[in-house]
């Protein structure tokens, strides 16, 4: 082998190196405070106003974070679940015989508070969802 093929390859091996260095890498983070079934979906199709029980929302969302009284007396509950996710990495720029790559970091953090009235039977009066994120 002489010496320009032996150029060549090398500079083709440092080309090739570049180009892969050069690829996207992403990381996320996620953190929630605590994994539940509590979504607008599954609020909605077993939540029924009138008929589901204090027993049956303690069975699907298990106990709530807040229980207070509202003005008429009624028992309210309150459910409330956030979590944060942090994605970061490069965009992974490459242009020939040089390679840039610039930082990527967003968040999300999401927000969901379920809020439960019962009647003086421990039925379900009315509920409301409040869902965010930003």
């Amino acid at each position: 082998m002489n010496s320009l093929s032996g150029k060549l390859i090398l500079a083709m091996a440092v080309i090739s190196a570049v180009a892969l260095g050069g690829c996207a890498a992403t990381v996320r983070e996620s953190q929630t405070t605590e994994k539940s079934n509590l979504t607008v979906g599954v609020v909605k199709s077993e939540i029924i106003k009138g008929e589901t029980t204090q027993a049956e929302i303690l069975e699907l969302f298990g106990s709530p974070n807040i229980v207070t009284k509202n003005r008429s007396d009624d028992e309210v509950w309150n459910y409330n679940r956030m979590s944060f996710e942090n994605v970061s990495g490069s965009d992974g720029g490459f242009i020939i015989l040089w390679s840039g790559s610039r930082a990527i970091s967003s968040s999300t953090t999401k927000s969901f508070d379920l809020i439960i009235t019962f009647d003086e039977n421990d039925v379900v009066k009315d509920y409301s969802v409040i869902a965010a994120s930003f």
